[in-house]
């Protein structure tokens, strides 16, 4: 009715559904009385009981089977299929009763639903009926008689899926010995179904007019039709013999009828293929019958004969041969001149109408039987019937297909050879007929066929031959009647005009190539039928698996290949054929070669010459070698001559023609196809007498000129013929081919090579391949040619590939190196045992070292580079096969193993040529362990060659830098008294890697692997034994990196790269147990000390153990006594991993030895300095609680500089210092602050001030000494007694009034006053002195150390300190400054500093200024009376100094981040000189922030108004939105408890440390975070200035930014400002409301009363603030509205808090009240951004205005009037 989305009736919510509705009726009660089912058809009343009191009936049928019969009556096609395939299923799942309660109503339903139009409908009618009949089985049987005329038509289904349903269901039903039976007992029901289907029904009786379309109609009908036809067909099959009779009166009754012999003229195809069928079974099954009815059916069937349906076609023919072979007088009920063969032969004349293949094979059974009065006369009957073939056969359609012409051509010949068969009286007669088919049809048949190359494979030589066969057969028998001379006669007939024809087509200058070539191929096929494949066979592929001796025994390494018969089987055929064929083929072979051999001489004919090689090929015989030369021999005398003298050396005349004719062939250059002349030089092989004869003919043309392509096919044909083989095998073997071939792989690789290969690609990839045959080629387990010859050719090669290596020039090398490449890769995969020959072995090495270096370094291709490692990986598979076979060693497995040896150990390997290295030898390995198996005997050997010895491993541990010791040593994890031995090289720009990376990271690769796959070799332990050493040695150097503080970028990609592959010790302890490992490198650390200590420590980090041989070296004095370095850095290293017991054990044995160290020994390892150092290393982390020894130790030290002050190192110069002494005071000087730190019993007087002087005499030292901190312990002690001061200033600033309690009395007074002084007069100075020496600190990294240790000592200096400094007075020349010169000198001393390019420097300055700007800004204050009259905007710099530094590094930043779009994240590197300049940028901006921020709010006006002019915030604003993150969340340690909101660096505090414990990386963000977050506090009105004049991208990036992350910390640190403020307003209150972000201000005058509401935006400070009214009380509306934009607009545009707006606002009001009058200008008493009152009067009407208004006024109007009288302003 409606669509599916219209409007439904209300209530209505579902779909109408006619099974739904069904299903209703059915479960509202067990059945409706008096519900009728209504079929489709008006006869057809319905099949569900119609129940009126009959209850019994209807509880036969169950309630689902009801519904589901009632939905299969509908008329919808889904339905029906739904209802269908469920009834299948009930049948199947229900129990047999209930089903069986159905079977009443089947019949009826499957008669209709049978033959329902939608074939998925009948289909599953067929699969659910199976279901039923094997459920319900024999209880079938009463309804059998209604159904089976349909259940025979339905298995006649025209859709098949639905035929043989119903044929399974069939089946299924009855076995197949009863089926004859069950069709037997309803034949009468069957008959009468079939019969009104054929005779009665229409298109309209069988569908519903009114409702079916009359397509569907007639569609239906015609296929009942042709099913009733074929079911009608499939009854009389298999219907029993004895039941046939009684058909026959029922079937009269149908034949009678004119209706139905209609069907054969019918439209529809399938009728008519129907009817054909039937009337073949009606000849079959009823013949009697049939003759009764001949005179219909001839003429039905016969002169239907030119039905050309493809459908019709294959029935029509099988009724025509039924018809004419069962009734014997068929033809006189047709006309047969004018009926039937005019029909056939126009059918034959358009080859069949592309049904040949159905057609042509019944012609000879349907000629065979027409009746000779028909076939008169005999002599045009068969002209006409074979002209006709022909012409046939060359339509296009025919010749398209190679099925239909091999059809045709295969009837001509059957009907050819019947009719030559045939008896006929006259002799006359039958020589004519005879020679017409032979002349007129057969040659001119054979004639077509040659000149079409389509119709050249097909079957018609064969065919001729096989006629020959029988032809020469009778012949040969000698019988009285003479038929051996008819067929003698025929014969020769056939001979001479096929002579002719060949003739015909070769004697012609331009003879057709592909008919020369069918030509020979036919007198090859003549000549021996057996030997050429017949075509169409399809090649039968077998595929057979033998192991590999067997299969190298049995065929020829594999390449074997019989492509044909041998020559020789042909010869022996030939013997066997008859005379009577040989004679004959060979005169015509002779006449064609000699007239083939006269166009090549003549004419130069290419084609006639390839002709020649095809003949002489199937034809290698003396006689036509004999004929070819006598056709030669009248050439001219000179030749003459030469022709006898080669006569004198060779009789056979097949030798003298190749010396004659076919070298001169072959010389000749022209030529681009030389395989058919090589099949003559075979030709002319085959005929010579012996092998010697062979190898004398085939010297002497190899010591000719001739082209390598030659022997190229020589070889190839001899390879793929086991016949061809064996004529040239001696020549193979022979010197005079190997020498040549030795030649030429010389001169290839020559030509290959040099520089500039001139040679054309095409002819030298010939000659490769003549050398890879020769070479990879086996026969019988021997090479083609010698031993001795394949090795030199080897040598070449090799020779060749070493020089590649060396040739740099690139592009040229490539062909030569990829055909060596190619040859070699099957010279290796092919031939046995080619690996154990030197020559071989080392060109294997060669292609190996090609792969294992870098292309940069080889110029090779990355295909090229693929080739060459799939040829190595092959070879040495071979190789290590043969090995296994043969016991001997390999030279390449040792050579290679060197080579990679001298390779990692030269340090000239960058990571990525490593990465390739290894690479290559994993590669090696994996194929060794292939080889292997378990036993890993050539791995370990490999393995061993590649180790380096102790010495080598010496020599490598002394390549590496010892700048490594630098962090260790200040970290104070290791302590040395003298100087570091090896090289201190610079690493920041090696290009190389050093060898003992590559070593370890090589052979650790190696051992992983060998673990990996389970492989032990040898000894056990001492293999245990090797692995540790190289896993060691690659810690060792991983160690080594980390030590290093900024390493280099190929350190870094090293690191990468062992990631990548896999090598990592983590690899290492899942593949083995560690502890080996670990006594390893302890004992390499107790013996060495140094980097072996720190990678001990690290790897008990990463196992989280210690194992009790390490205790063993402290639990008594005696284990670590006498101390070594080694032990000395070993019990360092182990201290963080003791336990607080052991650590206890340890101090008391240092500090027995200290008590009983003698004054020699104080510097020593094994005296003072080792125990110091030792007690430091276990102090450092406080988990040992050993405080009462701490001043005992202290009075040690105090009592050593009693007796020996010469060991302290007080005020003095270092240069003479010995190493020794220096290391003994930078542990007495780190004891210190350990001291401070973790004693608790109080110090006496002398103890504190030794300490405190020796503090000031140790920096006295430093800072007289910076010109020697380039020696790392000066270094050291520098750092270690800045770090002192450090220390003593956090004691002295933290102290807390318990433990002051407990100093001496005038020590904290002493240490301001003195020590504190003196500390920062030393080292104020020296900051500038080293800074200034060195302009650029990333130079040294040791600088920093001095300069992180310095810096922080100078971040406790105080205030009064640093504007008491005593450095030397610095100005810089037309400076405008207000400042006092000493603090002039300061900050321009200290600013450039922000500009330096190390961190701690910058950190330190920043630190040290932070605390001079709120000093600065008071100077000022005497200007602002000067500038409040100006007429034009004042403007005021913030300290010059400062500025200055901010403009150089405004454009310095410019140039970093002018290509990163504003919004886009920067990401800068920590510690590059971009991280400085950066850092130096926002730290200034930090400080003139805070100086901004302590300015008043006059200066303030000032001051914005100078940065506005320079635009410096502007660019301020661009950068920080390019180095703040896009999502600022902090990551790192916060101290609060963690709340629900997320961690910003908005909300988090900033802390700058000069020793940068923080994530470095995220220093810069937090900075730029911070830095936006004060500028938006102090400066809100210009950011907002800013932000509205910015582009449209950048403002929504700016207000998405701070709305999310700023506004709202923003906000609540207003708003809980305004909550503390301590600021009290005199009759104003202030109050505030956190939650809904509003301030509001009460303002009360004596009756008057004001509220305002003060509300902040949601992107505050960016978007305006805006104020609403509370109450008001006496004051006037215009007043109120006035004093509301007021507010607004200073809190809007000054750059301040709320509270500065509000008293700002207030001053205004107030100074209203006091009788001030607002300047009319801007309607205000205080202007709103200089905040002056209005003073210039007008001197006609005396209103006063600001000055600053009056200026705008006039510039904007031009004028210079009053604004309110119009006259002049003077």
């Amino acid at each position: 009715m409606g669509g599916k989305n219209k409007q439904r009736t209300k209530g209505n919510l579902r779909p109408s559904s006619s099974g739904r509705a069904a299903e209703l009726l059915a479960k509202e009660r067990g059945t409706v009385p008096g519900f009728i089912g209504f079929g489709t058809s008006q006869s057809d009343l319905g099949y569900v009981p119609a129940v009126q009191g009959a209850e019994e009936i209807d509880s036969l049928v169950d309630a689902d089977f009801r519904m589901v019969l009632r939905k299969l009556s509908k008329r919808d096609i889904t339905t029906k299929l739904k209802a269908m395939q469920e009834f299948g299923t009930m049948c199947k799942e229900r129990e047999a009763e209930v089903v069986k309660g159905v079977l009443p109503y089947w019949p009826r339903i499957y008669c209709k639903i049978s033959l329902d139009h939608d074939r998925r409908v009948r289909e599953a009618t067929q699969q659910s009926f199976e279901q039923l009949i094997l459920k319900v089985k024999k209880h079938l049987a009463p309804y059998l008689k209604s159904i089976m005329g349909y259940w025979l038509i339905a298995q006649c289904d025209t859709y098949s899926p639905a035929a043989s349903a119903a044929k399974i269901a069939f089946e299924k039903a009855f076995p197949s010995s009863k089926q004859p039976e069950a069709l037997a007992f309803c034949k009468d029901e069957i008959l009468n179904v079939l019969q009104d289907h054929l005779l009665k029904e229409t298109p309209d009786t069988l569908s519903d007019p009114q409702t079916v379309p009359e397509e569907e109609r007639e569609a239906k009908f015609f296929r009942i039709l042709t099913c009733s036809l074929l079911a009608l067909k499939k009854l009389l099959s298999m219907l029993p013999k004895k039941e046939m009779h009684s058909l026959e009166e029922k079937l009269m009754s149908v034949l009678s009828q004119n209706k139905f012999w209609k069907y054969g003229k019918h439209s529809i195809p399938q009728v008519r293929s129907a009817f054909f069928e039937l009337a073949s079974a009606f000849c079959q099954y009823l013949p009697e019958l049939v003759k009764t009815e001949a005179s219909r059916v001839c003429p039905a069937v016969l002169l239907s004969i030119d039905d050309s349906d493809a459908v019709v076609c294959p029935a029509l023919w099988e009724a025509v041969l039924y018809a004419i072979a069962t009734i014997e007088d068929c033809w006189s009920h047709v006309n047969a001149k004018k009926g039937v063969l005019p029909k056939l032969w126009a059918v034959l004349r358009e080859g069949g109408r592309g049904l040949a293949t159905v057609i042509y094979p019944n012609l000879l059974p349907f000629i065979s039987k027409v009746p000779p009065g028909i076939a008169e006369p005999k002599l045009e009957y068969f002209r006409t019937f074979f002209s006709s073939i022909i012409q046939g056969l060359s339509s296009e359609r025919a010749i398209a297909s190679p099925s239909e012409s091999s059809a045709i051509i295969t009837a001509f010949m059957e009907c050819l050879r019947f009719a030559i068969l045939q008896k006929i009286d006259e002799e006359d007669d039958q020589r004519q007929i005879h020679q017409m088919l032979i002349n007129d049809q057969l040659i001119p048949l054979t004639n077509a066929v040659l000149k079409e190359p389509r119709l050249q494979n097909g079957p018609l030589f064969y065919q001729i031959a096989e006629m020959l066969s029988s032809w020469e057969a009778k012949a040969e028998l000698s019988n009285d009647d003479g038929t051996n001379e008819v067929f003698q006669k025929l014969l020769s007939n056939f001979w001479d005009h096929l002579l002719k024809m060949c003739v015909l087509h070769v004697d012609t200058l331009d003879a057709d190539e592909k008919s020369l070539f069918a030509i020979s191929g036919m007198l090859e096929i003549l000549q021996n039928p057996k030997s050429a494949t017949k075509p169409n066979n399809r090649k039968s592929l077998k595929i057979r698996f033998t192991d590999e001796d067997e299969s190298e025994r049995n065929t020829e390494n594999g390449k074997l290949m019989e492509v044909r018969n041998s020559d020789s089987e042909i010869q022996a055929d030939l013997q066997h054929s008859s005379l009577l064929r040989k004679e004959p083929l060979e005169n015509l072979v002779c006449n064609l070669a000699e007239l083939s051999l006269v166009y090549v001489n003549e004419q130069m004919s290419e084609r006639h010459l390839k002709f020649l090689s095809a003949l002489l090929n199937s034809f290698s015989s003396n006689r036509v070698f004999q004929v070819l030369l006598e056709q030669g021999n009248d050439a001219s005398s000179a030749q003459a001559e030469s022709q006898n003298e080669i006569k004198a050396h060779h009789e056979s005349p097949s030798v003298q023609f190749l010396y004659m004719n076919l070298i001169t062939w072959l010389k000749e250059d022209w030529r681009k196809d030389t395989h058919f002349l090589v099949d003559i030089l075979y030709s002319v092989l085959n005929c010579c007498n012996s092998n010697e004869e062979r190898k004398i003919v085939l010297d002497d043309l190899t010591k000719m000129d001739l082209k390598w392509i030659i022997f190229l096919q020589i070889i190839q044909k001899a390879c793929s013929s086991t016949t061809k083989l064996s004529l040239v095998s001696d020549w193979l073997k022979g010197d005079t081919l190997g020498e040549r071939l030795v030649m030429l792989a010389d001169d290839l690789c020559h030509l290959g090579l040099k520089p500039t290969a001139a040679s054309s690609e095409s002819s030298s990839s010939e000659r490769w391949t003549l050398l890879s045959l020769v070479l990879s080629q086996h026969v019988k387990n021997e090479s083609l040619i010698g031993e001795t010859f394949v090795e030199s050719i080897v040598d070449k090669l090799q020779a060749a590939l070493s020089k590649a290596k060396d040739l740099s020039e690139a592009g040229n090398t490539g062909p030569s190196v990829s055909f060596i490449c190619d040859v070699a890769s099957s010279f290796f995969s092919s031939v046995k045992g080619c690996l154990l020959m030197p020559s071989s072995e080392d060109l294997l090495l060669t292609i190996f070292q090609l792969c294992a270096q870098r292309q940069d370094a080889t110029h090779l291709t990355d295909l090229l580079v693929c080739k060459l490692k799939h040829t190595w990986m092959s070879g040495v598979s071979s190789l290590v096969r043969q090995l296994r076979s043969v016991q001997k060693q390999s030279t390449f497995l040792h050579k290679s193993a060197l080579w990679v040896k001298n390779q990692i150990q030269s340090s000239s390997l960058d990571a990525k040529s490593l990465q390739v290295l290894i690479s290559a030898v994993s590669d090696l390995l994996s194929k060794l362990m292939e080889a292997d198996g378990q036993s890993g005997y050539l791995v370990g050997a490999y393995v061993e060659h590649v180790t380096p010895n102790k010495t080598e491993w010496g020599k490598l541990h002394e390549s590496l830098s010892t700048e490594w010791m630098h962090k260790p040593l200040l970290e104070g994890r290791l302590s040395m008294n003298c100087e570091p031995l090896g090289p201190c090289v610079r690493l920041c720009g090696i290009t190389k890697l050093p060898g003992h990376l590559c070593t370890s990271a090589l052979l650790s690769k190696m051992v992983l692997l060998v673990l990996e796959n389970g492989i032990v070799h040898g000894n056990d332990a001492a293999e245990r034994k090797k692995i540790d050493n190289i896993i060691a040695e690659l810690l060792y150097s991983l160690q080594w990196i980390e030590e290093l503080e900024n390493p280099p970028y190929l350190l870094v990609e090293y690191l990468q790269m062992l990631e990548e592959m896999h090598i990592t010790y983590e690899k290492f302890s899942t593949l083995s147990n560690t502890a080996s490992l670990q006594q390893t490198i302890f004992d390499r650390s107790e013996e060495h000390g140094r980097l072996w200590s720190l990678t001990m420590a690290k790897v008990i980090h990463a196992e989280n153990t210690v194992s009790c041989e390490m205790k063993q070296l402290f639990k008594t004095t005696e284990g670590f006594l006498p101390l070594t370095e080694g032990r000395l850095h070993t019990l360092q290293c182990l201290s963080p991993f003791l336990i607080e017991e052991e650590k206890k054990e340890l101090v008391f044995h240092c500090v027995a030895k200290l008590m009983t160290c003698t004054q020699t020994e104080l510097s020593s390892t094994d005296g003072a300095f080792g125990c110091l150092s030792i007690l430091n290393s276990c102090l450092n982390d406080r988990s040992i609680d050993c405080d009462h020894l701490l001043p005992g130790i202290l009075k040690i030290i105090m009592s050593w500089k009693n007796d020996n002050e010469d060991s302290f190192l007080f005020s003095c110069n270092l240069k003479e210092a010995s190493a020794q002494l220096l290391g003994f005071n930078i542990e007495m000087i780190r004891y210190l602050p350990l001291l401070l730190k973790y004693s608790t019993a109080p110090l006496a007087d002398n103890e504190w001030d030794f300490i405190m002087c020796s503090m000031l005499a140790w920096l006295e030292t430093t800072s007289e000494n910076h010109s020697l901190y380039h020696v790392p312990l000066v270094r050291i002690f520098a750092c270690v007694s800045c770090d002192l001061a450090s220390a003593l200033s956090a004691y002295f600033e933290a102290a807390a009034p318990e433990t002051t309690e407990n100093l001496p009395v005038n020590l904290i007074s002493e240490w301001k006053e003195f020590f504190s002084e003196g500390i920062h007069n030393l080292l104020l100075p020296l900051l500038v002195k080293v800074t200034g020496e060195n302009k650029n600190a990333s130079e040294g990294s040791f600088q920093n150390s001095v300069l992180t240790s310095l810096g922080e000592a100078l971040t406790y200096i105080s205030k009064d300190q640093l504007l008491n400094h005593k450095l030397p007075a610095k100005f810089v020349a037309g400076q405008k400054t207000n400042l006092p010169d000493k603090l002039q000198t300061l900050l321009n001393t200290l600013s450039p500093l922000l500009l330096f390019r190390a961190r701690p420097v910058q950190i330190s300055v920043y630190h040290m200024l932070y605390k001079l700007m709120p000093e600065l800004p008071k100077f000022d204050d005497e200007d602002l009376k000067s500038y409040g009259d100006e007429e034009e905007e004042s403007a005021l710099s913030p300290p010059a100094a400062l500025m200055s530094v901010l403009a150089t590094q405004e454009l310095l930043l410019e140039n970093i981040l002018e290509c990163i779009s504003v919004g886009e994240f920067a990401v800068i590197q920590p510690l590059s000189d971009e991280f400085c300049l950066v850092l130096g940028y926002l730290l200034t901006w930090k400080l003139t922030l805070a100086f901004f921020k302590a300015a008043s709010s006059q200066l303030r006006v000032l001051y914005s108004q100078y940065l506005r002019r320079t635009k410096s915030l502007n660019k301020l604003l661009y950068h920080l939105f390019r180095l703040m993150p896009e999502n600022p969340v902090f990551s790192g340690p916060t101290l609060e408890v963690p709340n629900k909101d997320t961690k910003t660096f908005f909300t988090e505090e900033l802390h700058l440390d000069v020793k940068g414990t923080g994530v470095l990386s995220s220093q810069i963000p937090h900075l730029a975070c911070s830095v936006y977050h004060i500028t938006l506090k102090d400066l809100p009105a210009m950011v907002r200035l800013w932000w509205n004049s910015c582009e449209k991208r950048v403002f929504n990036v700016v207000d998405k930014f701070t709305s999310k992350y700023v506004s709202s910390v923003l906000s609540s640190q207003e708003i809980s400002s305004v909550q503390t403020s301590t600021q009290l307003f005199n009759g104003m209150t202030v109050k505030a409301r956190s939650a809904a972000r509003e301030v509001i201000a009460t303002y009360s005058v004596d009756d008057i009363f004001i509220e305002l509401i003060i509300q902040l935006p949601s992107n505050y400070p960016l978007g305006s603030i805006t104020v609403e009214s509370g109450k008001r009380v006496g004051v006037a509306v215009q007043q109120w509205r006035n004093w509301m934009l007021q507010l607004s607009t200073y809190l809007t545009h000054q750059n301040g808090s709320i509270m500065e707006g509000l008293s700002l606002w207030k001053n205004n009001v107030d100074k209203r009240f006091e009788g001030v009058e607002d300047c009319m200008i801007c309607f205000s008493v205080i202007h709103g951004s200089n905040y002056s009152l209005p003073k210039k009067a007008c001197r006609t009407c005396k209103k006063k205005f600001h000055s600053a208004c009056l200026y705008k006024w006039f510039t904007s109007s031009n004028k210079s009037t009053c604004p309110l009288c119009r006259e002049t302003f003077f």
